[in-house]
């Protein structure tokens, strides 16, 4: 029998999709956006987004949904396919 497969999941604490790309869409404290590997100002010192389901959070970062494809299965794979995927679309 075959079962439903569980929904990929963000990891708690990996803060990847904050730091990897670049947002070009002004986020409050970061007006201009911020460049690919910069920190996000709204990312916490657990890396986490302090803007979660608030109305202020960039669409971008509303449209983005953590996925096997862009996450890999560990903390170093998120940064490692983000940062191509960054790149490719330069």
């Amino acid at each position: 029998m075959k079962t439903k497969e569980q929904p990929f999941q963000c990891r708690a604490g990996c803060g990847a999709c904050c730091i990897v790309p670049s947002i070009s869409s002004a986020i409050p404290g970061m007006p201009e956006g911020k460049p690919a590997g910069t920190r996000c100002i709204q990312l916490n010192e657990q890396n986490m987004c302090k803007l979660f389901g608030l109305p202020e959070r960039p669409a971008v970062c509303l449209r983005f949904y953590a996925d096997i494809d862009t996450c890999g299965t560990q903390h170093e794979h998120a940064f490692a396919i983000l940062d191509r995927l960054e790149s490719d679309t330069q």
